[in-house]
């Protein structure tokens, strides 16, 4: 578990890729803040403290793998490729730019990313493949998959999630971002799967829920998910679309929205905030 300096440290880390997702979304221009910011605890912890990933070493056979299957939130997959020293700082001010690196979802030419995504569904499949890859070749890397709760109303993430268990495939650890807002609003609303933990857990796997802002409790869950062993691991992580900026907390506006002069400096200001008292 986590001492109270690496908390902290891993607490800072998350502000400041949330403050990286602000510099990247700037004025006027459409961002995914919603579905990235409610995933900024996970990815500070996966890049900072858990995955064996070096921006020195891309190509090492034996490093972890992360797909990031909901490649909307491709932002804040760039924010820790970024601080992890992957690609220059100025990069973030040329997101979707004709010249810029950063593309609007995740792209095999950006250092650090391993699959192309954000066709909802198909990411878990390649984690799955790539799991199996690196099983055949007796490799220690492990592979983590993270997936949206909206995501979840697609087939072929079903037809992964029964083959992954069918091969008992136990160096993939997946994960459900459950921040209960799609692109145009609650995902009950729009297309209703309840019950997520027994739906997973029917269909073979370990199922862990944990609070998806409390970096010490993912950390915990994926120290249970590395212990599992002869079936794979889906960690449900509870969040909160938007999470630390009041105007997009809980708000689809935000799941694909649009900062103002204002906006833009109520988010910087809500995040200094925070910053003074972490």
């Amino acid at each position: 578990m986590l001492n109270p300096e690496e908390k902290k440290k891993l607490e800072q880390t998350a502000l400041r890729l949330r403050y990286d997702l602000v510099e990247m979304m700037g004025v006027g221009v459409a961002g995914h803040l919603g579905g990235s910011s409610s995933l900024a605890e996970t990815m500070a912890v996966l890049y900072f403290h858990q995955m064996n990933f070096s921006a020195d070493r891309l190509h090492d056979p034996n490093r972890d793998r992360l797909i990031l299957s909901k490649g909307h939130a491709a932002l804040i997959q760039y924010a820790a490729l970024c601080e992890k020293g992957c690609f220059p700082r100025e990069e973030l001010k040329r997101v979707k730019t004709l010249h810029g690196l950063l593309q609007g979802h995740p792209d095999l030419s950006v250092p650090g990313i391993e699959a192309v995504t954000g066709s909802l569904g198909q990411g878990l499949s390649i984690a799955l493949g790539i799991s199996l890859a690196l099983r055949l070749d007796k490799s220690p890397a492990r592979v983590y998959a993270i997936m949206g709760d909206g995501e979840q109303s697609e087939g072929q993430l079903w037809e992964a999630a029964m083959a992954a268990v069918n091969f008992k495939v136990d160096n993939l650890t997946a994960f459900i971002d459950w921040n209960k807002v799609q692109a145009t609003g609650a995902t009950k609303d729009i297309f209703s799967i309840s019950d997520l933990d027994k739906k997973w857990s029917g269909f073979g796997w370990q199922v862990i829920g944990v609070n998806g802002h409390d970096s010490e409790a993912i950390l915990g869950a994926l120290e249970e998910a590395v212990s599992v062993k002869g079936k794979p691991s889906v960690i449900i992580l509870d969040t909160i679309k938007g999470k630390s900026f009041s105007f997009a907390e809980g708000n689809a506006a935000y799941h694909n929205g649009i900062f103002t002069e204002a906006v833009y400096q109520q988010a910087l200001k809500e995040l200094d905030a925070i910053k003074a008292r972490i």
